[in-house]
């Protein structure tokens, strides 16, 4: 879908009041000129950064250190 047919898909709805044709021109270009440049700049990212899984998972635990003795106490 262009840019263009995007904003010809928008429909505006006076629920009340009476406005002048110059007052739903100015209201329509601004609402379309808004709606357009946020169409433009609406970005997905292609991939997230992490996922939920890598945030809850913990860190491997380090290998077990034979050498030291119970306690840290060598001796």
């Amino acid at each position: 879908m262009s840019e263009a047919e995007s904003v010809n898909d928008v429909t505006i709805d006076v629920r009340r009041g009476t406005p002048s044709e110059e007052e739903l021109a100015a209201l329509i270009a601004v609402v379309s000129e808004s709606y357009a440049r946020e169409y433009a700049e609406a970005i997905a990212e292609d991939s997230p950064a992490r996922t939920a899984w890598s945030l809850s998972q913990r860190s491997l635990r380090q290998p077990i250190q034979r050498d030291v003795g119970w306690g840290r106490f060598a001796g």
